[in-house]
């Protein structure tokens, strides 16, 4: 989200315990359609009819999810996670379309029929997935201080509680960016339980001691004297901070 004049960055340290919560009709049939037209901007064919830009699917696994193409960045949400996936489209063979994450990994699969693939961890190798719907659309809330600072109160907590031990989260944020900063937060959070349930994972996060959000020119995940570093670039919206993919990948998890 662009600010035309930034106020001056705020420095917010905070530590706590308190709990986060997790965020939580009939289908109707038929495959996803025009995830090329609508992208690309070409019109549907004939006797076809468009997807919705924001539309809920469902794979063949039951993995339920939203993709939202209404904005510059498709962006993808999982029904039983928190996390927002921020997509790259790039053409494919025989004119499908692969939507890939920031480690340049693929998550959907769209051909020129309408077909839709889903790329998990658990299905490598993809899963169909059906249009069920229409769902909302994925933005960043506006935040003020203290909504910012409770939202890194909580995002210290998931990751304290996942790691045993204590995780502190500092920001350094404007008003411009403390919704994408809230959001990276919570993002980090995430990739500290994912990391926490894997062989290994623990030894993973004893490399840092906290968690560290600045902004900078691009979105990057690094770990320097045992500080977690998460940078974001705010006007690039939810594009703008690494996925806990690319932040796991920083503590050495993939």
């Amino acid at each position: 989200m662009r600010s035309e004049t930034p106020a001056p960055a705020c420095k917010l340290a905070f530590v706590t315990a308190l709990a986060v919560a997790g965020l939580a009709g009939p289908a109707w049939a038929g495959p996803a359609d025009n995830l090329r037209e609508s992208l690309f901007g070409q019109h549907p064919a004939a006797g076809r009819n468009q997807s919705p830009p924001v539309a809920r699917y469902v794979s063949q696994e039951g993995d339920v999810f939203v993709l939202d193409r209404s904005q510059n960045r498709p962006l993808l949400k999982f029904q039983d996670s928190p996390e927002v996936w921020a997509l790259k489209p790039q053409p494919a063979p025989r004119g499908d379309i692969i939507y890939k994450n920031d480690l340049g990994e693929p998550v959907l699969r769209a051909t020129r029929l309408g077909g839709l693939t889903l790329f998990t961890e658990d299905r490598p190798g993809g899963t169909a997935a059906a249009l069920a719907g229409g769902g909302p659309a994925l933005r960043l809330p506006a935040l003020g201080p203290q909504q910012l600072l409770e939202r890194l109160a909580q995002a210290s907590a998931r990751a304290t509680r996942a790691a045993r031990r204590l995780i502190p989260f500092e920001a350094d944020a404007s008003p411009a960016s403390s919704a994408l900063v809230a959001d990276a937060a919570l993002v980090t959070s995430e990739a500290v339980i994912r990391m926490s349930k894997r062989p290994g994972g623990p030894a993973l996060i004893a490399r840092f001691s906290k968690v560290k959000l600045v902004e900078g020119h691009r979105p990057s995940a690094s770990v320097q004297q045992g500080v977690m570093r998460i940078t974001i670039t705010p006007h690039d919206g939810l594009a703008g901070r690494p996925s806990s993919d690319r932040i796991m990948a920083a503590a050495g998890s993939r």
